[in-house]
C-alpha cells in the first residue's frame, strides 16, 4: 500500500474491530491506503466531530463507519462531512444486528449513508464499494479491482465435484 490515506474506517468501539477488520483487509488486498480509528458517537462526540469535519481536508475520499446497537456513528459522521459514508451494521447480541441495520438504513432525507449488510459480509462489501468509488478516478486501482473480481469469478467451481 502506498500513497495518501484515502479511506477512513471508524468504529464505535474496539470490539467492533472483529467485524471492521474485514473492510481493512479488503482495502489492503486492493492496495488502498486507509486508517482505522475508534470513534464513538455517544462516548467520544468531540472525537467524532473532529474526525468527520476534518476528513475531507485531510485527503480522505470515503468513510466506512461500523456501529452496533443504536448505531448512530455512520449517520452522525455523514451529517458532518460531504464525503460518502458507508455504514456497516455490526452484529449485536440482543437483536443479531437488526437493530444496527435499521438504525443505519433509516436516515432522514438529506443525510445519505450507503448501508451494507450486517457483519463480515457488509464490512467486506464496504471495502469493495469504497475501492469502486475511488476507482472511478484511478485507472490503476480500477485494474486491481477488475483483477480481484476476476479471481473471485475464477474461484467458483462449475460442478459439485470440484
Amino acid at each position: 500500500m502506498s500513497g495518501a490515506v484515502e479511506v477512513g474506517i471508524i468504529m464505535g468501539s474496539r470490539s467492533d474491530w472483529e467485524t471492521m477488520r474485514h473492510a481493512a483487509e479488503t482495502l489492503e488486498a486492493l492496495g488502498v491506503a486507509h486508517e482505522c480509528k475508534v470513534v464513538s458517537a455517544h462516548r467520544t462526540p468531540q472525537r467524532l466531530y473532529d474526525y468527520a469535519t476534518s476528513a475531507a481536508g485531510r485527503g480522505l475520499k470515503v468513510i466506512i463507519a461500523g456501529a452496533g446497537g443504536a448505531a448512530h456513528l455512520p449517520g452522525m459522521a455523514a451529517s458532518m462531512t460531504r464525503l460518502p459514508v458507508l455504514g456497516v451494521p455490526v452484529e449485536s447480541k440482543a437483536l443479531k444486528g437488526m437493530d444496527s441495520l435499521l438504525s443505519i438504513v433509516q436516515m432522514p432525507g438529506g443525510i445519505p449513508v450507503g448501508t451494507l449488510a450486517i457483519g463480515k459480509p457488509g464490512a467486506i462489501n464496504a471495502g469493495l464499494l469504497a475501492a469502486s468509488i475511488l476507482a472511478t478516478h484511478d485507472d490503476v486501482l480500477a485494474e486491481r479491482l477488475d483483477a480481484w473480481r476476476a479471481r473471485q469469478t475464477d474461484a467458483v467451481a462449475e460442478t459439485v465435484e470440484d
